[in-house]
């Protein structure tokens, strides 16, 4: 099985919208509250990963496996911020490979063909975040070299006491 990585294009926004959904809500099982899937998240995802390709400081990178599209990747240059203690980076935001491609390298490969191009956007690293429920995942970038850095945690707000 040949896989071919290059970049986004408008004919794979439909693939894009699919793709990103399907990363949605298995981030919202994980935990429902915390992660968000809107109405119509499919048109969501294609419509701002459309755009998106288009950044000079964006990537969007597609995996084609005999014709298909069965994955993406997509990242973009984040300037400094102080908030988060963080020089100019790439930040790594989005990797889904379909069931049908896992297992097969495909993820990897789109991860490290992104680390490649923020890279030669000029980025002195490149920053992810994996979910926290999604050991499969963070046990690939480890093994990529990504290193653990922050602990996000979440507690929602109590509800607003009722006036009277």
């Amino acid at each position: 099985m040949t896989v071919t990585l290059r970049p986004a294009k408008p004919s794979d926004e439909p693939a894009l919208g699919r793709m990103g959904a399907a990363l949605a809500r298995l981030h919202h099982g994980f935990d429902g509250p915390r992660f968000m899937v809107p109405e119509d998240v499919e048109a969501g995802f294609r419509e701002w990963l459309g755009r998106e390709a288009l950044e000079p400081d964006a990537i969007v990178l597609v995996a084609e496996l005999e014709g298909e599209v069965v994955g993406y990747a997509y990242g973009r240059v984040e300037p400094m911020d102080w908030n988060a203690l963080l020089d100019r980076a790439g930040a790594f935001h989005d990797l889904w490979v379909d069931a049908k491609a896992r297992g097969t390298g495909v993820g990897a490969q789109l991860a490290e063909e992104l680390m490649r191009r923020l890279t030669a956007l000029g980025v002195p690293r490149v920053v992810l975040h994996a979910a926290a429920k999604n050991e499969s995942a963070q046990r690939m970038f480890a093994r990529l070299g990504w290193r653990p850095t922050m602990v996000e945690m979440t507690r929602e707000a109590a509800p607003a006491p009722k006036k009277s």
